[in-house]
């Protein structure tokens, strides 16, 4: 992207949009947070996509081509991401569940669910 944006002003005005973008995605569930969680606030991923929206229509005329398409495109994927967030937030609480239960059969075995492989009274 350097090779993009050869300006230093350039590079500060995308580190800036870089971190809204980065913002939306850790809240969209996309990328952890520095704690390595993975956790879903829509309210704060809209806010974030709602202000590089804001910041593409006050900078239209004023960015390169290529600084245009760059915003455009980044503001219509994480758009596409937020639609999608619900579902992929009930995907990820079902797959943690699916975990948690299978971690249960190995930390308390006696209590956690279990199949019946052989039967001992039917012989």
């Amino acid at each position: 992207m350097d090779e993009i944006l050869q300006s230093e002003e350039s590079q500060q005005f995308f580190s800036l949009v870089h971190m809204l973008q980065r913002s939306a995605m850790m809240h969209l569930g996309l990328i952890p947070d520095e704690d390595g969680m993975i956790h879903f606030n829509l309210g704060e991923a809209k806010a974030a996509i709602d202000l590089l929206g804001t910041i593409e229509k006050r900078t239209k005329g004023n960015l390169a081509e290529i600084e245009e398409t760059l915003l455009r495109g980044l503001i219509s994927e994480l758009r596409m991401n937020f639609v999608r967030a619900p579902e992929r937030q009930k995907e990820i609480e079902a797959e943690m569940a699916r975990q948690e239960k299978l971690k249960e059969t190995f930390t308390s075995p006696e209590t956690a669910p279990s199949d019946t492989l052989i039967n001992d009274e039917e012989e």
